[in-house]
């Protein structure tokens, strides 16, 4: 069933802050392993369109173009070790995005859970809530620190950590579907689902650990394209195609 909500007719920003999960491989483009430059740099332009719109902005990158950890245990290695690495991969994925946005001129900031002085701070709450309250964009590397959690339920934390209100999740569809619409023909979008609804379904959209966060603390979850131009922006302003998840 396909449920519709009212989208809003202006450009106003319809959230003050919020986080930005996007996944590694949405900064792949149209390659098959890394980055390209041009799809990080259109990125870093939404990012800065939005935080123009008066919306203070944090991030989580994935790092599934570089490495994914959980493949590499179902692979035999160690899943420790094969996370650990996964998160070093967020932070390739970090600096990149950060040396985007800065080319764009927005001041960034890079924050990781897993200390390394050298190349960016260590993540510190207080610290990171103020470069936002200052109209820096503060991105967060290397997920929770902690194997075995995935870099959804890192948005899931530092959204909750930063006290943001809405938590966009940017894919390569455009919002939520009954099945994967690239592989079912006749899949159905949700324009709105309630926290229940995707655990109960099983939709995947988050992992559930990132769902249940979000839902405790009513942190309502926006999935939309991020391969779309522009969709960030609109998503924002109540505009153009996304699923809304929340409590009711």
């Amino acid at each position: 069933m396909v449920i519709r909500i009212t989208r809003g007719d202006d450009f106003s920003p319809r959230y003050r802050r919020v986080l930005l999960k996007i996944s590694g491989e949405a900064l792949m483009g149209k390659g098959d392993y890394g980055l390209e430059s041009e799809t990080v740099s259109r990125i870093a332009t939404e990012v800065r369109t939005v935080r123009d719109m008066g919306v203070e902005v944090c991030l989580v990158i994935g790092g599934g173009n570089i490495f994914r950890g959980v493949s590499a245990a179902a692979s035999g290695m160690e899943r420790a070790s094969a996370d650990y690495m996964g998160m070093l991969a967020t932070v390739i994925n970090a600096l990149a995005l950060q040396n985007a946005l800065e080319r764009v001129g927005v001041q960034t900031r890079v924050q990781s859970a897993i200390p390394m002085a050298t190349v960016c701070e260590p993540y510190i709450r207080r610290r990171a809530v103020r470069h936002m309250e200052k109209g820096r964009v503060v991105i967060f590397a290397a997920g929770t620190g902690n194997p075995y959690f995935t870099t959804d339920t890192a948005a899931a934390l530092r959204a909750s950590e930063m006290g943001c209100e809405a938590l966009l999740k940017g894919t390569q569809v455009d919002g939520v579907y009954t099945a994967d619409p690239k592989r079912v023909v006749d899949a159905e979008r949700y324009e709105q689902l309630s926290f229940h609804e995707v655990l109960a379904r099983d939709l995947r959209v988050m992992d559930a650990s990132a769902i249940s966060l979000a839902r405790d603390n009513r942190i309502p979850i926006l999935v939309f394209s991020i391969v779309c131009a522009g969709a960030f922006a609109e998503v924002m302003a109540g505009r153009g195609r996304f699923t809304l998840i929340t409590e009711t």
